[in-house]
């Protein structure tokens, strides 16, 4: 099975530092639904795995989430393609969760529900705990420029194993390329 792991915000849809909280703020980063839908026409199963502390803390409810999450679905759907799942962790940041990024509770249960091993499996983030979520488990951390991106490249802190792209269009051509 060929899987992708993509976090949300920053990746597919412009991220906000005052959080997404209603189905109007979640916003398409130009490129990223018609992106997916290119991995799923080249075979890959496409899950998302994102923290959303805003739950936790009360700044919107999970019908609200839920109708995020429906927008997501409609409009890559309306792009050709599919996410088969969303996995979420739900707790604030101050929580001592294993589900919040960049603990990897979100990737084993991943692991668990498809059944299969992340060693090797592309892991798309903008920020070092979606790269580390993914190194804990052995997945193959990516990092887009867009979101937290390129804040997270100018912090200095980036491993030199992982590889950075302008973007998810970039990412999906590169894994495509690279599968041919």
């Amino acid at each position: 099975m060929k899987l992708v792991i993509l976090d949300r915000d920053g990746v597919i849809n412009h991220d906000s530092d005052q959080f997404i909280k209603s189905p109007e703020e979640w916003k398409p980063i130009p490129g990223s639904l018609e992106a997916i839908a290119r991995l799923n026409q080249a075979g890959y199963r496409v899950v998302v795995a994102s923290n959303q502390s805003g739950l936790g803390r009360g700044l919107f409810s999970m019908d609200t989430l839920n109708r995020i999450h429906a927008k997501m679905h409609k409009l890559v759907a309306q792009a050709g393609g599919r996410i088969d799942a969303v996995f979420l962790c739900p707790h604030p940041a101050d929580a001592q969760c294993d589900c919040r990024k960049p603990r990897a509770g979100l990737f084993r249960d991943i692991a668990s529900r498809y059944h299969t091993d992340l060693a090797g499996v592309p892991a798309v983030g903008d920020a070092l705990r979606d790269l580390e979520a993914a190194m804990a488990v052995g997945a193959r951390p990516i990092l887009v420029r867009t979101g937290k991106g390129q804040r997270t490249i100018e912090s200095g802190e980036l491993p030199q194993s992982v590889t950075v792209y302008e973007d998810l269009d970039a990412v999906v051509v590169a894994l495509i390329e690279q599968a041919a």
